[in-house]
């Protein structure tokens, strides 16, 4: 990564991180301010970031070897296949060390950098690490604005930027502004594009992405998967209960609702006084052979493929239909744009927003199957720099449980099963 504080350049990075590890591509970031912190530089004042402080300049200078250390030890150790060192990285000199260093271990490096001159930007993304940063911790928020605007100016004077003909030998991505203009440079492998791809639909502009079940289905109190059945009585009491719980959760924030092309899904929807999109990428997984069956039928006439699928649900594919990593491959382009957009409902299925779920909290691929999605639950998901903010509401209208646990046929909620967390 390359620029000045407060550029985002956080944020993006754990967001290609997520990205990459949700389709399966080992990634990592290593945040040289952490190791700064480590290495003695916890809560510094403006002075240390001055180009002549001697003592601030060892501290960060030992902070970016531990980080690049690690770095090294990951992709030798760990077979890592992408590693983001997340740093200001604002001089050529500084650059081409790390250069020489990658290449010098066969590692090819792909510099981001992330420019902007967008004062409201610049104010929104201060604002978002004065309460979220390390940093600034227990500090009084107007003092850490000014101690973060006095930071940001000690890297002007020595900041260089990526220059398209003094950098033309280097592979790079600069983004202006977040995505207003894209400059990319030497992009050769089928990895950096799909990065560049990924990064060209970001924007770090705060929103809100809510995710909702359908309502309970006639499917759903037979026990049975899959299938396009409509809502049960107790669905369509959703379906009518939800616009007050969105309205009561998003305010006046205008918003668009994108459902999938089943019956159970449009009925959910039916009464939300937004726009709405419909995409077939949001069907559930498809059960195969096994659609319309209960998870006893299934266990009795399948039972290799029962078992199996307990053993490794994520990788499992019904046959004739789906696996959760099939479910993340079609996904991809929803993520894409969801990228883009502002503020979303989802109103789709299960295993869907599991994946989904899975991308903005980093939940495990092995674990994303099993994350408890309960019906008449409306999820708020607020991505920040350091990470994705969740809060639930439950609507007062009972509901079956389908969710299964491993090693059993029988659906219902875990009593082991915890509240998402607030924050990863």
């Amino acid at each position: 990564m390359v620029g000045l504080p407060a550029r985002g350049k956080s944020f993006i990075s754990q967001k290609i991180v997520r990205y990459l590890s949700w389709l399966s591509i080992r990634a990592k970031c290593f945040n040289v301010g952490n190791y700064r912190r480590l290495a003695g530089g916890s809560k510094p004042n403006a002075e240390f970031f001055a180009p002549d402080n001697i003592e601030g300049q060892r501290i960060r200078e030992k902070a970016v070897q531990m980080a690049v250390e690690d770095m090294m030890n990951w992709f030798y150790e760990d077979d890592g296949v992408v590693a983001i060192l997340d740093a200001t990285n604002s001089t050529r000199q500084r650059r081409d060390w790390v250069l020489k260093l990658c290449r010098e271990n066969a590692i090819e490096p792909m510099f981001l950098e992330s420019w902007c001159d967008d004062q409201d930007l610049i104010f929104r993304n201060i604002s978002e690490m004065k309460t979220t940063s390390p940093d600034y911790e227990g500090c009084d928020p107007d003092a850490a604005t000014q101690v973060f605007y006095e930071r940001i100016e000690k890297y002007v004077s020595v900041y260089q930027p990526l220059e398209e003909v003094l950098d033309k030998e280097l592979t790079f991505v600069r983004l202006i502004n977040v995505a207003e203009q894209v400059v990319i440079n030497r992009i050769e492998t089928y990895l950096e594009s799909r990065i560049v791809f990924y990064v060209m639909n970001l924007h770090i502009k705060p929103r809100c992405i809510w995710l909702s079940r359908h309502g309970e289905s006639v499917y759903n109190l037979e026990k049975k998967i899959g299938g396009d059945s409509h809502l049960s009585t107790r669905g369509m009491e959703y379906a009518r209960k939800l616009p007050e719980l969105v309205r009561e959760s998003t305010g006046d924030a205008n918003l668009t609702v994108w459902t999938s092309t089943l019956v159970r899904t449009g009925e959910t929807a039916q009464f939300l006084p937004y726009k709405q999109l419909q995409w077939k990428a949001l069907d559930e997984l498809d059960a195969g052979v096994c659609d319309g069956m209960t998870y006893e039928e299934i266990e009795k006439e399948y039972p290799e493929d029962f078992k199996a699928r307990d053993e490794d649900k994520y990788e499992y594919r019904y046959r004739g239909g789906e696996s959760y990593r099939d479910v993340v491959i079609r996904l991809e382009p929803i993520i894409m744009e969801l990228e883009r957009q502002e503020n979303i409902l989802i109103i789709t299925h299960q295993a869907v927003l599991r994946c989904i779920y899975a991308y903005f909290m980093n939940v495990p691929q092995q674990e994303s199957p099993w994350v408890s999605i309960p019906l008449h639950t409306l999820i708020k998901l607020e991505p920040r720099a350091y990470g994705t903010k969740v809060s639930t509401v439950k609507a007062d209208i009972p509901a079956v449980s389908t969710y299964k646990e491993k090693g059993t046929s029988k659906v219902g909620e875990p009593a082991h099963c915890t509240p998402a967390p607030t924050i990863c």
